[in-house]
């Protein structure tokens, strides 16, 4: 096979799909992340070969040596993104560009090799075709895409690996968050940071996720939903929360979010947030907030509406904030006019329910 750019795939499909009336029934209750579709793809890389052996074959696990260099030096990278089923009855895919864009970044970030955005988003496409009857039609339902890349290579030794595997994997999903929709209670981590200046922060990687979870358990146990982190150094800015950006609307109609200076991670949805808030007249800026401010902000009324965003959430207001030292209410609690707004904005053009002037929707079929 080739190993530029545009890869030819070999379609081997699964000799023993899911019964269309068992998948139906997986379907009727999916959850999120729990049922998987018949198919994956793969992928390998070697160095002086470059990519080639692309695939779409049946799920199945994958066989690994115990000395996997990704085992012992965590070379791993990940993407998430979600396939809707349309009302013409097509599929689309929201911005799968700049997954593909920021899977090179994040690859560059971890001293991996780079997969050509072109074979990442002929990955999905040849994924969603053969898989295609996976993708759910109730409204708040889509096949989450989680493509990711591995060092495969077998050896110990501090250096980056010569060999990788990526891998594209899809489960049918409803709501992130149980009961859909509703304000998130979130803890304020007095103890644990995300990311630090000069580290993976702005990498979609594994590792970044991993140090969240002590953080996400301890916010759980003090009965919140997730975790926000402030900056390592100061440890006084809000950067993001375990898995999402966070914006700030003001009384004077600016929407705040902090600045990425490396320790954040990019993400998709928050630039398609800006973009969409600038349209609809609001003052979009990136700088810091403080947590103090937060809270007096919070306390004066001058602070109107809270929430978080990302691919799986969407976007998601935050009504409630505790802290070790006491908790505040954002406005009355309850999700604001510009996060309902914008959220409905962006679910309507990711499934092709309205007008896309930024060219941001891949139609598939």
């Amino acid at each position: 096979m080739s190993g530029g750019d545009k890869l030819d795939f070999e379609i081997r499909p699964n000799p023993q799909p899911v019964a269309a009336a068992e998948r139906a029934a997986l379907m009727a209750n999916p959850g999120f992340g729990r049922i998987f579709t018949d198919h994956m793809v793969t992928i390998r890389y070697a160095d002086g070969k470059g990519w080639y052996d692309a695939r779409v074959e049946a799920r199945a696990p994958i066989p690994m040596d115990p000395a996997s260099a990704v085992l012992h030096y965590a070379q791993e990278i990940f993407e998430g993104l979600k396939a809707y089923r349309a009302a013409d009855g097509g599929v689309t895919l929201f911005r799968p560009d700049a997954n593909a864009a920021r899977f090179v970044e994040s690859a560059k970030r971890m001293a991996m090799a780079p997969l050509p955005p072109q074979a990442f988003l002929d990955s999905l496409h040849h994924l969603i075709e053969i898989d295609r009857e996976w993708i759910p039609d109730t409204d708040g339902g889509s096949l989450y895409l989680r493509p990711f890349m591995y060092a495969s290579e077998v050896f110990l030794g501090v250096r980056p690996a010569n060999e990788y595997l990526y891998v594209l994997i899809a489960s049918p999903v409803e709501s992130y968050f149980t009961g859909g929709v509703k304000p998130l209670t979130v803890w304020v981590s007095p103890d644990y940071t995300r990311a630090a200046p000069g580290g993976t922060g702005a990498a979609k990687c594994g590792g970044n996720y991993a140090t969240s979870l002590i953080a996400k358990a301890d916010a759980v146990a003090q009965g919140c939903d997730d975790v926000v982190f402030l900056d390592a150094v100061q440890r006084r800015h809000v950067e993001e929360m375990s898995g999402m950006n966070i914006f700030f609307r003001y009384d004077d109609d600016t929407l705040v979010t902090p600045p990425l200076t490396g320790t954040i991670l990019p993400g998709i949805t928050r630039e398609s947030v800006m973009m969409l808030a600038r349209e609809r007249g609001l003052t979009v800026a990136e700088r810091p907030v403080s947590f103090d401010d937060w809270r007096a902000d919070a306390a004066s009324g001058r602070l109107r509406e809270v929430f978080a965003c990302g691919t799986a959430a969407v976007i998601t207001p935050i009504g409630q904030v505790r802290y070790p030292d006491g908790e505040f209410t954002i406005a009355d609690g309850q999700p604001g006019e510009v996060t309902t707004r914008i959220r409905q904005t962006l679910v309507d053009i990711q499934r092709g329910r309205t007008a896309d002037p930024h060219g941001w929707v891949h139609r598939i079929l």
